[in-house]
């Protein structure tokens, strides 16, 4: 089981520098960026172990102790490793969908998705940097080959993957897969909130799964049905919840005008339909 708004996943990852002064002067002290080798694998095996009692008490319908064990395992984890965090962030939204608490399901499933935000962008990175370096070795080592066409004919057509290579597509298919459930998660949590602001991002969610190929049968339908009942739903929270802010605004301006003999009945907006925009006439009497 994994965590954040559909399955799994979420997790934060920087170098923290405390800076503590005094009036004698100030001291400097940094946590590290990354721990060695075998502090960060103990580190990371205690968590894990904390991650499986927690999908324990999750199988057996414990939600509010599993989410207390994913936190211990989320605090335990190295704040670098951002696909470890998003796991335990997506597990914890998926924890609170059961018990129906819907907001703090959005906020786990977030978690989880900037945390895969985060390792995505780190991942760009490494791989333009090494895109550099190939080419670089490529402008420095540049030799005519010569090969007969039978040679060439009988040459295989692509090479096998190196293990650093097979290592990275298989962590990218992770990335995805706890992406989608995390945006599944906080789909779900968004549309049980109501709102227009909420629908509208379950909205976003919904339209951001539509173009993933790596979602089930089943979400998939999920997808497609939400895609076809929620505009109908924001729209009309929409226009409920600007009838209601037009409504406030009304009474505080009456609440002004009042002293003067007037109300918000003396003013009306009247729509140019060329334009598009909006005017305001002032009728003494208020409107006809």
């Amino acid at each position: 089981m994994a965590s954040s708004t559909s399955n799994t996943t979420g997790t934060e990852s920087d170098q923290t520098l405390t800076n503590t002064t005094s009036q004698e002067g100030s001291e400097e002290s940094i946590v590290p960026e990354r721990f060695p080798p075998e502090e960060e694998a103990s580190l990371l095996g205690e968590s894990n172990d904390k991650k499986s009692d927690a999908n324990a008490l999750f199988a057996s319908a414990k939600y509010e102790n599993a989410i207390a064990k994913y936190e211990e395992a989320a605090s335990v984890c190295p704040h670098y490793l951002d696909y470890e965090l998003a796991v335990l962030h997506s597990n914890i939204a998926a924890c609170y969908l059961k018990l129906e608490q819907w907001k703090e399901a959005v906020k786990a499933a977030t978690d989880s998705v900037h945390g895969l935000d985060r390792l995505e962008k780190a991942n760009a990175g490494q791989k333009q940097d090494l895109e550099e370096k190939r080419e670089e070795t490529s402008e420095d080592e540049v030799e005519e080959e010569i090969v007969s066409s039978g040679a060439r004919k009988s040459a295989p057509g692509a090479r096998e993957e190196t293990t650093f290579e097979v290592t990275r597509r298989k962590r990218r298919e992770d990335v995805l897969r706890i992406r989608a459930k995390a945006l599944m998660r906080r789909a779900r949590a968004r549309s049980e909130l109501g709102g227009w602001s909420n629908l509208a991002g379950a909205e976003e969610d919904y339209k951001a799964l539509s173009t993933m190929e790596n979602l089930s049968y089943a979400d998939r339908k999920i997808v497609q049905a939400q895609l076809r009942t929620l505009p109908t739903r924001t729209k009309a929270a929409q226009e409920s919840e600007m009838s209601e802010m037009w409504g406030k605004l009304k009474d505080l301006g009456n609440g002004i005008l009042k002293p003067f003999g007037l109300s918000t009945e003396n003013f009306q907006m009247v729509k140019d339909e060329k334009t598009g925009g909006y005017s305001m006439n002032f009728s003494q009497n208020g409107p006809a």
